[in-house]
């Protein structure tokens, strides 16, 4: 079968939810060989065996490690020139998406982002895109070079397959003009005990309707082991972190289930979170747009709404 390679997205040798998913469409394709990139391979190896990785190859280099995304882009190009593989995943993360653009432009391919799926085609690969935050769905195949596809963030359920896991060292050459971004510091952002906001299965997000109030929303999160998000509204008001918003200029989130409250789902929000698979929304103004793209809502004040929901789930719960 065709060799598929499969960029890691990991934390040190953590390896994110996001990699298994894509090990999980590339088996659809053909043979997945995961490309590793960075330190921490050893407390990397069990995942990708258990998600069917055939090979690793390991790029290990300060050249790569010590820089922003230019040399990754580099080396993951020189991988491509000597092992021709049927199609390259990335995770359509911000880093996954340009070193999927710098890799297009340096082997002459063409590129999909934000899949949803991905299939095999007639000599190469047919990815499905939700786009236009979600009004529309496209198919789409990349007919030239080698098919470069970012995949979105819960777009399949990940299957456990033993695979062989053999590794490979990879020496690459990373050229000057690469390295001319290099990262000084870097300070892991706070933990909070919950999920990844891009990779969670439930997503809980506060708006101006929440005042700056975000304990009824961390609260109901909590309880459903959720990631907490928010709308630009709060952000911008210096309610909640950047790093949590969810929108056009923030981050886009798939997750099974969206709950927005006190959001009233402008065109920004709705391009961040409208390919969830099922989304509630509680606002108290009956006539807020959010309403015409729920599955299930809540005319109240979250204030009110969501202590009540919190006590329910935790009722059932115990």
């Amino acid at each position: 079968m065709s060799e598929i390679l499969v960029l890691v997205d990991h934390a040190d040798g953590s390896v994110r939810k996001t990699t298994a998913e894509l090990l999980t469409f590339a088996r659809r394709l053909g043979t997945p060989s995961a490309v590793f990139i960075g330190a921490g391979i050893e407390s990397a190896r069990d995942a990708l065996r258990q998600y069917g990785a055939e090979r690793v190859y390991v790029v290990d280099s300060p050249d790569v490690g010590d820089y922003l995304v230019a040399p990754k882009a580099e080396a993951l190009a020189q991988l491509v020139q000597r092992t021709g593989p049927a199609a390259v995943l990335l995770p359509s993360n911000a880093e996954g998406k340009e070193i999927a653009g710098r890799l297009a432009i340096k082997t002459a391919s063409g590129l999909i982002t934000d899949a949803v799926d991905v299939t095999p085609a007639d000599g190469g690969v047919a990815a499905t895109q939700s786009v236009f935050a979600g009004s529309y769905t496209v198919n789409s195949a990349v007919t030239h070079g080698t098919p470069i596809v970012t995949i979105k963030p819960n777009s399949t359920t990940p299957e456990a397959v033993e695979g062989s896991a053999v590794e490979e060292r990879v020496d690459v050459t990373i050229s000057e003009l690469a390295k001319t971004a290099r990262v000084v510091e870097r300070k892991p952002r706070e933990a909070t005990g919950r999920p990844e906001l891009t990779e969670a299965a439930i997503v809980v997000s506060g708006g101006r309707g929440t005042g700056g109030n975000f304990e009824p929303v961390e609260q109901f999160a909590d309880t459903l082991g959720a990631a907490v998000g928010a709308s630009r509204a709060a952000v911008d008001s210096g309610w909640y972190p950047h790093a949590y918003q969810i929108g056009q200029t923030g981050k886009t989130v798939s997750p099974q289930l969206y709950v927005a409250t006190g959001i009233s789902g402008a065109i920004q929000h709705r391009a961040g979170m409208q390919t969830s698979k099922t989304i509630v929304a509680i606002n108290k103004d009956e006539e807020a747009p959010i309403f015409e793209l729920v599955d299930f809502g809540v005319v109240g004040d979250l204030h009110t709404v969501l202590p009540a929901a919190t006590a329910q789930v935790q009722a059932r719960k115990g």
